[in-house]
C-alpha cells in the first residue's frame, strides 16, 4: 500500500496559478520523497475484507500514516486487481478526507486513486493549501504520470503576496 499513498500525497504538491473556470497546474515533487520507504500504518474503527469483491474496508475514524503524511477519512475503501489479491487496482476514501503532509493539505468529500494510470480524482467541496496559497472548487483531478493538474468547479485561488 506504500506507492498508492504516496502517489496521493503528490497531489498535494500542485502549484497554485490564476483563478479560472478550470484551471491546469503543475506539480512539484519536493519534500513528498521523504518517507517513502517508511512504514505505512492504518487504524480505523473495523475492517471488512470481502475475498468474493476483492476489496478491503476500512471504516470509521481511518487514519493512515507514513512519515510526515497523513490520509483521514470516514471510510478507505482498498479495490485489489481481480484475479491477484496482492495488487492493488484502486484506493476510495469517502467521507470528510483530509490529505496532508507538514506543508500541504487537501480536503474533499471524496477521494479516488487508480493505480494503473496513476490518476487522482478529488471531489466535492476540494480545498488545497500550499504555502499559504488557497485553492478550492468541485473537482481536482490529478495525473501523477506527468504531474499536471486541473480543477474544476467554480475555482477560487487565494494568492499570498511573495515574501509572506
Amino acid at each position: 500500500m506504500t506507492a498508492p499513498i504516496k502517489a496521493l500525497c503528490l497531489a498535494l504538491a500542485l502549484t497554485v496559478g490564476g483563478a479560472a473556470l478550470a484551471q491546469d497546474t503543475g506539480i512539484a515533487f519536493e519534500g513528498l520523497q521523504a518517507g517513502a520507504d517508511q512504514p505505512v500504518e492504518i487504524t480505523a474503527d473495523q475492517l471488512q475484507v470481502s475475498q468474493k469483491e476483492s476489496t478491503a474496508h476500512f471504516i470509521g475514524h481511518v487514519l493512515v500514516v507514513q512519515g510526515g503524511l497523513r490520509l483521514s477519512s470516514d471510510v478507505l475503501t482498498v479495490e485489489y486487481v481481480n484475479g491477484d489479491k496482492t495488487k492493488i487496482d484502486r484506493l476510495i476514501a469517502e467521507g470528510n478526507v483530509l490529505l496532508s503532509t507538514p506543508a500541504e493539505a487537501a480536503e474533499a468529500a471524496q477521494a479516488v486513486y487508480a493505480l494503473a494510470d496513476r490518476q487522482l480524482e478529488m471531489t466535492g467541496n476540494v480545498l488545497l493549501t500550499q504555502s499559504g496559497n488557497v485553492m478550492s472548487g468541485e473537482r481536482l483531478t490529478v495525473n501523477l504520470a506527468d504531474g499536471t493538474g486541473r480543477m474544476d468547479g467554480r475555482v477560487r485561488t487565494l494568492l499570498q503576496p511573495a515574501g509572506n
